[in-house]
């Protein structure tokens, strides 16, 4: 514990680490605020009904996982980072199908830069499609429940649409951000802090729901069990180290020694 303190001081100690750390927090504060923040025209009472329906749809219940619980609260970041990762692997299927990419991809960083220039165009495609979509997805759970969307169905489809792809974007932006200027893997960290978010929901929803019956608590422990066993070894993989003895051949000539 000692040797910890003692880390995270040094660690605090050097300017530019620190500096790296303050604006990679401030970076994901910022994103975490995006993600509380209603789309323009949503009845904020029908939220509750649009959380339901997301737990109940498993694949939809994952986005919002992703999203940081953004997706179930029809926040302007609902479609979080998923538009530019799913643009992404798209590209990079493109640099080895392609030839035209293939060549962008040797040319080094001026390369780089028109890869991910097609990135962010075919990001903004991907949202629209996506935010179409959600706004369809809250019109059906209008008409089932009500309570959710506003009676200007038409404007509210296009100025939801702009603000969904605006949103995505922007929290693109903050990945790259946070990749040149911060610490990690800017997208990486912004799934990871949504994940985080919605970890002591998730958790107390499962303990709720397993505290029902006696028999279920020690289900409950096993997959607590079996989660922190997985951690652990995901953890000893990355940072296992095999150290590999190497000989060298060596020559001797006279009184020199030479290597083989």
């Amino acid at each position: 514990m000692k040797n910890l303190i003692k880390t995270l001081k040094n660690i605090w100690s050097i300017e530019e680490l620190r500096s790296k750390i303050l604006f990679t927090l401030l970076l994901l504060f910022i994103y975490r605020i995006g993600t509380h923040i209603v789309l323009p025209g949503i009845d904020p009472n029908g939220l509750s009904q649009l959380e339901d329906q997301t737990k109940s749809n498993g694949i939809l219940g994952l986005i919002n996982t992703f999203a940081g619980g953004a997706f179930s609260q029809a926040s302007i970041f609902a479609l979080g980072i998923m538009p530019y990762i799913s643009a992404s692997i798209f590209v990079q299927l493109m640099t080895v199908l392609v030839p035209q990419f293939q060549k962008m991809q040797k040319e080094g960083e001026s390369g780089r830069k028109k890869i991910n220039q097609w990135t962010r165009y075919l990001t903004v495609a991907v949202t629209i499609v996506q935010a179409s979509a959600y706004v369809a997805y809250l019109r059906q759970i209008t008409a089932q429940t009500g309570g959710v969307l506003p009676a200007y169905i038409d404007y509210f489809w296009l100025s939801t649409v702009v603000i969904l792809t605006a949103g995505t974007m922007f929290v693109m932006w903050l990945g790259e951000r946070i990749t040149d200027k911060g610490l990690g893997n800017g997208t990486s960290l912004i799934i990871m802090i949504g994940i985080l978010a919605r970890l002591p929901q998730s958790f107390m929803q499962e303990l709720g729901s397993k505290s029902t019956r006696s028999g279920l608590i020690l289900v409950f422990i096993i997959e607590i069990a079996i989660l922190i066993a997985i951690i652990m070894g995901c953890i000893m993989l990355v940072q296992g180290v095999r150290k590999i003895p190497v000989n060298y051949a060596k020559q001797i000539v006279g009184n020199r020694q030479f290597g083989g």
